[in-house]
């Protein structure tokens, strides 16, 4: 079965457990300590698998967006959704406003990267909307009080720092040598969040099973697996098809919640679950 059949769907399933590893990972640390930890684990570990297996050494063209790409799609998205997190938003809340950076993604890249959308692909955009709202609809009325401000505000500002990110990636990033480029995309992010975290929070990290299995996953799986795959679905796909991929996240966020942490899953979610589901399928379509 080739990659590029598989990668879509391993990554969203993969990408949604991103939400719970941040409630399990802030328990113990400050969402920027542990988030600068994982940085620099994360670039350590991809420079010696690209070191070990003598993969392309990356240019110095590709220097300066491999940066960019790092502070916005990796400091910024997750600094902005790991604090709100560890200031008591629920993780399925969190994924449900993450899950509509693709409308911003889908607009900015037709217009600047000139990605033109079939009329289904838009519809599928708005369906994606849609089901995103019906389930945030759905999760706000169970957790309401721990919706904020400030925790709204550090979302919005995760949301455009993805969808930066995502356009940069795919403006500038495609022929950028894959290990060695997130691996300087790490270095990046982690420039930023070690003075960030010892600033705001004193470089707060408590070593615990429940801390170093939440590290583990957050290195193994999400920032090598996981972003490797996107970073090949981006290379080999328009910026609107694969943030569209985005909408089911808040779902089986949504699924994981309720499964981890008894949080209810009423029928408006089931609901917009399927119409993000139906949003992601015509997004997909070939134009």
């Amino acid at each position: 079965m080739k990659l590029e059949k598989v990668a879509p769907g391993l990554f969203v399933l993969l990408w949604s457990t991103g939400f719970i590893v941040a409630r399990y990972g802030t328990r113990d640390a400050g969402p920027f300590t542990f988030l600068a930890v994982r940085m620099i684990i994360s670039a350590a570990v991809l420079w010696v698998i690209a070191d070990a297996i003598r993969a392309p050494r990356i240019e110095r063209r590709h220097i300066s967006s491999s940066a960019v790409v790092g502070i916005f799609m990796h400091a910024t998205y997750l600094g902005g959704t790991f604090f709100a997190i560890s200031r008591g938003l629920p993780s399925g809340v969190s994924a449900l406003i993450a899950g509509l950076h693709p409308v911003v993604t889908s607009f900015v890249g037709h217009w600047l990267l000139k990605e033109r959308l079939r009329l289904i692909q838009w519809a599928g955009i708005a369906c994606g909307v849609v089901g995103v709202v019906a389930l945030l609809i759905e999760r706000s009325s169970v957790k309401a009080a721990s919706i904020t401000a400030t925790t709204v505000i550090a979302m919005v500002v995760a949301v455009v720092g993805m969808s930066t990110g995502t356009v940069v990636q795919r403006s500038r990033g495609r022929e950028m040598p894959l290990l060695r480029g997130t691996a300087l995309q790490y270095v990046a992010a982690g420039l930023v969040l070690v003075p960030v975290a010892i600033i705001s929070e004193g470089w707060k990290m408590h070593v615990t099973w429940r801390n170093a299995a939440a590290l583990a996953w957050a290195v193994g799986v999400l920032s090598i697996a996981a972003v490797l795959l996107m970073m090949v679905l981006l290379a080999r796909r328009a910026a609107a098809k694969v943030s569209s991929l985005f909408f089911l996240t808040p779902a089986l966020s949504t699924i994981e919640g309720a499964i981890l942490f008894s949080e209810r899953l009423g029928a408006l979610a089931v609901v917009g679950l399927g119409v993000a589901l139906a949003g992601v399928w015509m997004t997909q379509k070939s134009g």
